[in-house]
């Protein structure tokens, strides 16, 4: 029994060594792996009539789908090689072409409330994506820099509103309301974990909620997804059709679904299957189960991702990798529970699994940042790397670190 025990014991280790060697997180490459495969499978399945229709070809979709996903490994691996210090040369020139790129889609052919302007290359290129992870990044290093003065009014607070007005105020005049209030709850999420007084975090959500209360009571696109929402929640037989749709097909799925591909709702029936609809696809073809797994790969992504977080040595590496799994988990809830009628429609895609290039090569993109984070062991010796505990008041009345080249004062010393 000993001699099993001690074999069973080297075999532990030797295993843990191995997944060591590897340089990144491998508890986190094995949940994007499960995470990228059912999302593989599942858009073939859910995309082939559409791809018939389209292009005479049930696999055009998918093939495209596949290049997409080659293009979004290559951008995660140069993120995973990325040094974070570098981000803080690269943080501005990256939020800069986000903007530039937001207002170029505004120009060519302008936006209005009735025809939206939010993509390039006839949809294969939406700035609004690549602008939620260059504000992620962005927020990183500028809170990181801050250090114990980000929670100083004028110092971090109203430049943060300034940030995310701008950013947020330009997708919203595409208009895509759904990006425009996932980025704001994101960067109000990392405010919080940077540090962020108690005031002033009830200040930016109750902000929010009015500025969320005028979206809804001005535009037209916010009136009419409001009321759907209402009248679904007593009656769901008065909900928008597409939600009418999409829970149908999860009573048609039951507990484990009709079959894989054999789901009907996909033939027309349910509005793009293979993009914003594609879990009740999933849950009218694997049914409960596999619409639960779903939610459980997306829940151990998480725990992996805040796990990285709060074992990163540096605050840079910290407020990355909260902001990118915040953000990769909030798109990930808004969709299932947009199509499970428990919110209000957005157009948020499910990460990993709708069809598109833009959302998965910016996914995949924060990912390999994720695991940039995963790889770095030793703490960051540049001048505000080193993580700083933040109280919520702000009045731990420490004494101030002296900054590089800043001589002390003589009755300092001792």
């Amino acid at each position: 029994m000993n001699g099993m025990a001690l074999s069973s014991e080297i075999t532990k280790v030797s295993f843990s060594q191995k997944m060591r060697r590897l340089g990144f997180d491998p508890w986190l490459l094995l949940i994007l792996l499960g995470l990228i495969s059912y999302g593989l499978v599942m858009v073939y399945s859910a995309s082939w009539d559409v791809s018939w229709r389209l292009h005479q070809d049930s696999s055009a979709l998918f093939q495209r789908q596949l290049t997409n996903l080659g293009l979004a490994l290559a951008a995660m691996l140069v993120a995973a090689r990325l040094p974070l210090k570098w981000l803080r040369k690269l943080a501005l020139p990256v939020i800069v072409i986000a903007i530039l790129a937001l207002i170029a889609v505004l120009l060519i052919g302008g936006a209005t409330a009735d025809i939206p302007r939010r993509s390039f290359v006839g949809g294969s290129i939406q700035p609004s994506e690549f602008a939620k992870l260059a504000l992620i990044i962005y927020l990183a290093v500028w809170m990181e820099s801050k250090g114990d003065r980000l929670p100083n009014w004028g110092y971090g607070f109203w430049p943060l509103i300034m940030i995310i007005g701008i950013v947020g105020g330009l997708i919203l005049a595409q208009p895509d309301l759904s990006a425009a209030i996932t980025i704001g709850a994101v960067a109000l999420a990392m405010f919080v974990l940077a540090g962020a007084r108690f005031t002033q975090s009830i200040l930016i959500t109750l902000g929010s909620a009015v500025v969320g209360v005028l979206l809804v009571t001005v535009t037209t696109t916010g009136r009419v997804r409001f009321a759907d929402y209402r009248a679904g929640l007593l009656d769901v037989e008065k909900a928008s059709y597409h939600v009418q749709q999409s829970l149908k097909a999860f009573y048609e799925g039951g507990l484990f679904g009709q079959g894989l591909g054999a789901g009907r709702a996909k033939f027309g029936l349910l509005p793009a299957p293979h993009t914003d609809s594609i879990f009740a696809v999933i849950g009218e073809e694997l049914g409960l189960m596999g619409a639960l797994l779903v939610l459980v790969l997306f829940c151990l992504f998480m725990w992996r991702g805040f796990r990285i977080a709060t074992e990163s040595p540096n605050r840079l590496g910290m407020l990355l990798a909260s902001g990118i799994t915040f953000w990769i988990g909030a798109e990930a809830l808004i969709n299932m529970s947009v199509l499970l009628g428990m919110l209000p429609f957005a157009g948020n895609a499910l990460p990993f699994f709708s069809f598109g290039g833009s959302s998965l090569v910016t996914t995949l993109t924060g990912v390999g940042f994720l695991l940039s984070v995963s790889r770095k062991r030793e703490p960051d010796k540049s001048p505000g790397g080193e993580v700083a505990l933040v109280g919520i008041s702000g009045g731990d009345r420490r004494r101030r670190v002296s900054r590089p080249g800043r001589p002390r004062r003589a009755g300092r010393e001792g």
